[in-house]
């Protein structure tokens, strides 16, 4: 029986992982009372305490039949500081092995094990073992919630391509109640630089490899293309893959796969080309061989996943506009570490035009972006919006819709230019959106 309390000791320790201490002393103490440590006997008490026998100081110890006697016929000294000094009552506290009382006599009963000891033992084991139990989420788990959302992604495809998951927060969502496009274009721009850090080439800069640091180089994107197929919600976990492609003779395409985690639906298609700055003179450069062979082995010979909307975007002023924001100015935390306005803020500033009847009643399908220049600081902007063959009082009621969008400087200097289209918002298992639920009593 020992055996399998030992077993099941062994099993706790393994499954549950807690209360490790206490189990062990439970275990301990149950083997104890199975396996008393019988005590030696008196003979051999008296045959050791026979050995070595001897007088210190006149403290005598010496044996008699089975016992040990201790005559405390210590003499003091006589004088002390001059003084007589004598022992007129025996020491105390020392008695004699005769007034002890003897042991009972050894029977078959008395070598039984403590059972009370085991009781316990068994008890607290128990007790140990169902508190665990209790702490241990039993339920069954999603598929997604057995990957991990928060680790900083890993190499995939022979090297080539990166891969990230990420969870969708609370504080990621929108009115919708599914993420904003903002915070997908974070992802994005996430992976991106994860990519590079995880390859290798992570250099003193934003994104910027060792040879683009020495020669003051920053990477700047020129153009967006992103399509959302569908936006995740509150908890989901999407897989965000990315990968790099050369463009043209001085640039590079980074592409990127937005899925579901938990069925692999595609989510987001997005695709961008980006070149390089110099970082002191603030213009553009041509790719340099030294950091072409840093980047150049890990380029993927594939097509764009975005199919390149080739229609030229058009230019937008105060009388071809419908909707014109003004007063638009980047705060320091819309700045990178680069001190120039990260481009997931365009695209805020770019809505902050949008008509009100098309963000209630659609959700953003697709975007094309052209960045012609940077904004500092001190830059103040104007986000101007034209709606395309719609009547602009009637937009809740249109199936799609397409917007033609502009960034741009007081001066007149264009910052981006875009275009939006847009789908209809349809049910969702959520209920209306402004419905606030009754509080509980």
């Amino acid at each position: 029986m020992c055996s399998y309390i030992i077993f099941f000791y062994i099993w706790i320790q393994y499954t549950l992982g807690g209360s490790l201490y206490i189990l062990k002393m439970a275990s301990t103490a149950a083997t104890a009372a199975f396996f008393p440590v019988s005590s030696p006997s008196m003979d051999s008490v008296a045959k050791t305490k026979n050995i070595g026998s001897a007088s210190l100081g006149g403290i005598k110890s010496k044996s008699s039949s089975g016992g040990l006697q201790v005559k405390a016929s210590a003499q003091a000294p006589s004088k002390i500081n001059g003084t007589s000094v004598g022992l007129t009552k025996p020491m105390e506290g020392l008695k004699n092995e005769d007034d002890m009382p003897s042991p009972p006599p050894r029977t078959f009963i008395n070598q039984l094990p403590d059972w009370s000891m085991l009781l316990a033992a068994i008890t607290t084991i128990f007790l140990a073992a169902e508190k665990q139990w209790m702490m241990l989420d039993w339920k069954p788990r999603r598929s997604d919630m057995l990957i991990d959302p928060f680790g900083i992604g890993r190499i995939v495809q022979d090297g080539l391509m990166f891969r990230q998951n990420f969870s969708i927060r609370s504080y990621e969502i929108g009115a919708d109640r599914t993420a904003s496009i903002e915070t997908l274009m974070n992802h994005l721009q996430e992976t991106a630089l994860n990519h590079v850090k995880t390859a290798g080439l992570l250099g003193d800069g934003f994104g910027s490899t060792p040879e683009m640091c020495k020669k003051n180089l920053i990477w700047v994107v020129t153009r967006m293309q992103v399509v959302v197929d569908r936006y995740p919600t509150w908890g989901d976990v999407v897989e965000v893959d990315t990968w790099v492609s050369a463009s043209g003779k001085n640039g590079m395409r980074r592409d990127w796969l937005v899925r579901d985690c938990k069925t692999g639906e595609t989510l987001t298609r997005a695709s961008s080309v980006w070149v390089m700055m110099n970082k002191k003179t603030r213009r553009l450069s041509k790719l340099p061989d030294e950091v072409r062979g840093e980047i150049e082995p890990y380029f993927v010979n594939s097509d764009a996943v975005v199919d390149e909307d080739s229609r030229k975007l058009p230019k937008l002023d105060d009388n071809t506009a419908d909707y014109v924001r003004r007063g638009l100015s980047p705060r320091w935390s819309d700045l990178d570490v680069n001190q120039h306005v990260n481009n997931v803020k365009y695209i805020g500033w770019i809505l902050e035009s949008a008509p009100q009847a098309i963000l209630e009643s659609h959700e953003l399908a697709s975007m094309t972006l052209e960045y012609r220049r940077e904004c500092g600081k001190d830059s103040v902007l104007q986000s101007l919006t034209a709606v395309s063959g719609s009547d602009v009082g009637n937009l809740g009621h249109f199936g799609s819709a397409e917007c033609q969008h502009m960034l741009r400087l007081e001066d007149g200097a264009e910052i981006v230019r875009g275009r939006t289209e847009w789908r209809p918002k349809y049910a969702n298992n959520f209920g209306n959106v402004g419905e606030v639920p009754p509080a509980s009593a």
